[in-house]
């Protein structure tokens, strides 16, 4: 929701007759505060996770969510706008590693893929929602409408159990044995998972960081580090092929492009697309594995964004020229087109492994560090969208992203590791040195 709300209530708010009238620049700040606000509450929930717990920490989550949404819909002048949306980012930083982690670390290995991919699925969805709101009604009650989620996810959490790594870490057995029992059912052998568990912090010594030292040392080990250069590469290409520049501006990006009639239509038909095929990529993921899903989204965005910056070269031509533009359904094609195909694996994988590739010790810290790497990236890509379409017009920002989505292919290629079917020990394993490829033998499953 925070990520598709700037994108209808901008309109809006600089539609002159606005209650609360912005100029070019507030917009950008609207659209792009939200992931400003995100690090610090990537950081933070990163250290709350290793030291008060994952589920506690996903409860704490929803307070400056619930705030900031609150903030947004009662907002009079434009400081509360800003502060609303600093909130409402900070919130969504806080929640992003926990989540991912909570449900990686609760999954079987043959379901993790899948549902840690439903947490895109939500973020789909909150964009869909919010797009077809706000289509139909003013974005102070738009702001109100989301507030409404938080509130009942916080009532929610207080259901759920502690994480059984969690709290084996922490050397509290008996507790990680009830929670498993309540995670796996009767039908599920808990006590070889539990001793798998075991046999694997005794080996390693996974034990509670006492100590700043200790936590350094934990963090510039090769099995944190070598992932943590992974993701944070892999979130900069997949921010920077242009995703979010699309959500948070696809009504003045469909306006652009000539189809200005239709702009609302086509923006919320651009969030159902997102959700069904993020739905798609989570059976694919279990299926195919992270590594083809990923070179499928370089493809397909690197390519629908370069067709779409010629055609935007064509159309600005044509606008100078008094020329009535032909074949506007080819942008309008490319942007579907894109959103299939970053949905199915950009928008899914590198938060899947979020959950799966960081050492248990510090997989909170570190998985708080990547969110926050990933939501920088954001931040940049959205803030810099209206200076770069100035600088180099629309088609040279969409070649732009064009041209880094393809530049991708050749990374995941030589660095990108797969890590469908394997449990957490044997990719910890890998990433430390103890063994030398994540192969078939290492896992205890074939599907993921």
């Amino acid at each position: 929701m925070a990520f598709g709300f700037s994108a209808v209530a901008l309109p809006q708010l600089q539609n002159p007759n606005s209650t609360l009238f912005i100029s070019e620049d507030q917009a950008s700040w609207i659209a792009s505060l939200s992931s400003a606000g995100t690090p610090i509450g990537c950081i933070l929930s990163g250290y709350l996770m290793d030291l008060i717990g994952r589920r506690l920490t996903l409860i704490l989550t929803e307070i400056p969510l619930i705030l900031g949404w609150i903030l947004i819909s009662t907002s009079v002048n434009i400081p509360m706008m800003y502060i609303g949306r600093l909130l409402v980012g900070f919130g969504s930083g806080m929640v992003g590693a926990p989540a991912r982690v909570y449900t990686c670390e609760v999954s079987q290995p043959h379901l993790r893929g899948m549902l840690g991919a439903l947490a895109s699925v939500g973020v789909s969805t909150g964009v869909l929602i919010v797009y077809v709101i706000g289509s139909i009604t003013s974005w102070n009650i738009l702001a109100g409408v989301c507030a409404s989620v938080p509130m009942m996810s916080l009532l929610s959490m207080l259901f759920l159990p502690e994480t059984p790594n969690f709290l084996l870490q922490q050397g509290r057995r008996e507790r990680a044995e009830s929670s498993l029992a309540k995670l796996r059912g009767s039908t599920c052998n808990l006590q070889e998972e539990i001793d798998k568990m075991i046999a694997f912090k005794e080996k390693n010594h996974v034990e509670p960081l006492k100590s700043a030292r200790e936590v350094i040392k934990a963090l510039c080990s090769p099995s944190a580090l070598k992932p943590f250069t992974i993701l944070a590469i892999y979130f900069f290409v997949y921010q920077w092929c242009g995703i979010n520049s699309i959500t948070s501006y696809s009504v003045h990006i469909f306006k652009a492009t000539g189809n200005e009639a239709h702009k609302n239509a086509l923006t919320i038909a651009l969030g159902v697309v997102r959700v069904a095929f993020t739905i798609v990529g989570c059976i694919m993921c279990r299926r195919y594995g992270r590594r083809p899903l990923t070179f499928v989204s370089a493809a397909g965005c690197g390519i629908t964004m370069l067709i779409l910056g010629v055609y935007l070269y064509f159309l600005e031509g044509w606008k100078q020229n008094n020329v009535t533009p032909s074949y506007t359904w080819i942008p309008v094609g490319c942007i579907y087109l894109f959103m299939v195909f970053c949905t199915v694996g950009y928008l899914i994988i590198p938060w899947v492994m979020i959950g799966e590739v960081y050492p248990t010790q510090v997989r909170g810290i570190i998985g708080g560090m990547t969110t926050c790497v990933a939501h920088m990236s954001v931040f940049s890509v959205v803030k810099t969208y209206p200076l770069l379409a100035k600088l180099i017009g629309q088609y040279g920002i969409f070649s732009l992203y064009g041209a880094m989505s393809l530049f991708g292919i050749l990374y995941f290629y030589f660095f990108l590791p797969e890590t469908k079917g394997k449990n957490l020990q044997d990719i910890e394993d890998y990433f430390s040195g103890r063994t030398k490829t994540l192969n078939k033998k290492n896992s205890i499953q074939t599907a993921a």
